[in-house]
């Protein structure tokens, strides 16, 4: 069962990352990335998690998501999608074995101009990997949502997102394309920030963040960009590392939800 690597705080949005065990690529078949989407629409209707956007590729998945006070409601719908998801696929092939890496990673980021680049840099991680020129050429992703909204069977927290971008419904499908296109020419290579840090925003959300872990963020520094524009919260432990410390306790409905952020900016 897949487990996060650290702390849930509520009322904050999460960047998360799940890879396939041993990065293989068990998600290439169109087949299997659509069963993962239909059951992250379950997961919507069963446990109300608020999903901004999401990307799946053929070895991993991105999903933005708002934390509410509940705190079940993230884990719950995780292990939901992630079993799921690989029970369909080992039927299918006759396989046993794991299908996801032990942990995903969770990164805490500021709802402020990071929380549109980070939709964005979700958005563009099939472009990042030289597979389509823009995302409207990959069917696995929240783009299509986000700037032609369905009637029926809405994966995203539509609602939830235009209160957190302080849009209307015509600014975001206006707007969206644009800040994406403008990426899609400057920002085609990976950053690590995104993926491999404890929170992103701007020094005084990243410094809530810390003081809000308290002792868990002790030894966790604030790092600040070239710029002086984005901050991160550094994670100590590689991202993606399967083998943690006994204080990453197994992120579990009984307790606390946990989560990552980015470094380089």
């Amino acid at each position: 069962m897949p487990r996060a690597n650290r702390y849930f705080l509520s009322d904050h949005v999460w960047h998360i990352t799940h890879r396939c065990h041993k990065r293989e690529f068990l998600l290439k078949f169109s087949k299997d990335r659509s069963n993962w989407v239909n059951w992250l629409f379950e997961a919507r209707k069963r446990y109300g998690i608020e999903i901004l956007n999401y990307s799946v590729t053929s070895n991993h998945i991105h999903l933005l998501v708002y934390g509410n006070e509940n705190h079940d409601v993230i884990p719950r719908s995780l292990q939901l999608v992630a079993r799921r998801t690989a029970q369909a696929f080992n039927r299918r092939k006759n396989r046993n074995g794991a299908f996801w890496e032990d942990r995903y990673h969770a990164t805490a980021v500021d709802t402020d101009e990071h929380l549109i680049r980070c939709m964005v840099y979700i958005d563009l991680n099939m472009v990042r990997a030289g597979v389509v020129k823009h995302p409207e050429e990959w069917q696995h992703n929240g783009y299509h949502e986000i700037i032609n909204p369905p009637r029926r069977y809405r994966i995203l927290a539509r609602d939830r997102l235009l209160q957190l971008l302080d849009l209307n419904e015509s600014q975001l499908i206006e707007n969206y394309p644009h800040w994406l296109d403008d990426l899609v020419r400057d920002k085609t290579t990976r950053e690590k920030a995104w993926t491999e840090a404890l929170a992103v925003g701007c020094h005084q959300f990243v410094q809530a963040v810390k003081e809000r872990l308290g002792v868990r963020a002790t030894f966790r520094s604030i790092k600040e960009n070239s710029s002086g524009t984005s901050c991160i919260l550094q994670e100590q432990i590689a991202a993606y590392n399967p083998h943690f410390g006994h204080e990453m306790v197994d992120l579990s409905i009984e307790n606390s939800l946990p989560w990552n952020c980015f470094p380089d900016m």
